[in-house]
């Protein structure tokens, strides 16, 4: 974590972070940030960690993912002086888009991001609550890739680290706030 935000607590952030068990399925445990937002200092916190790690890296764009990458990423996008950019779901944005399809455990899913979202050589960093398989950030990087934007990384607020996303992108600066073991 960079050196004037190693005041924050990583263990009282991570306490505001509820655990239900068996959500949205028997044998999952699902760690649900809500409580975390609703606590005025601990998502100022989050957001000013996370803007610290990047402040120094001229950020043009942040791209959230829907739907809990619109959370951080308005906010981080303030914080850095850059623009946002929301990745959807599809058929919810009104222009032109890229799309990319993607895999999930039982079927497909896709994003979509306005053509002229990124011009070519932008810095831009993803953003999303949490990285576990790596399966939607992967396919928002490959949007990325496909408007010519320059990835300069990847953002979580909590990272289950015990199933390896961040193996899915070596090439690219990983930074999550929050470490799960299990």
């Amino acid at each position: 974590m960079p050196e004037k935000h190693k005041s924050i607590n990583l263990e009282a952030l991570k306490a505001l972070v509820r655990t239900v068990p068996d959500f949205p399925k028997p044998g999952i445990l699902f760690y649900d940030i809500t409580t975390l937002l609703r606590d005025k200092t601990g998502f100022a916190q989050l957001i000013d960690a996370l803007a610290a790690y990047y402040i120094e890296r001229k950020i043009d764009l942040v791209l959230g993912i829907e739907a809990r990458g619109f959370i951080f990423g308005p906010a981080l996008a303030y914080r850095l002086n850059a623009g946002f950019v929301p990745v959807r779901k599809p058929r919810k944005l009104p222009a032109q888009v890229a799309r990319v399809t993607y895999d999930l455990e039982y079927g497909t899913d896709a994003l979509e991001i306005h053509l002229d979202a990124i011009t070519p050589g932008q810095r831009v960093v993803l953003v999303d609550d949490l990285l576990a398989t790596g399966g939607t950030m992967e396919a928002t990087v490959k949007l990325v890739k496909q408007l010519g934007g320059e990835i300069a990384g990847l953002a979580f607020a909590v990272e289950l680290d015990f199933l390896k996303g961040r193996d899915r992108f070596p090439e690219y600066d990983v930074f999550s706030l929050l470490h799960y073991d299990e």
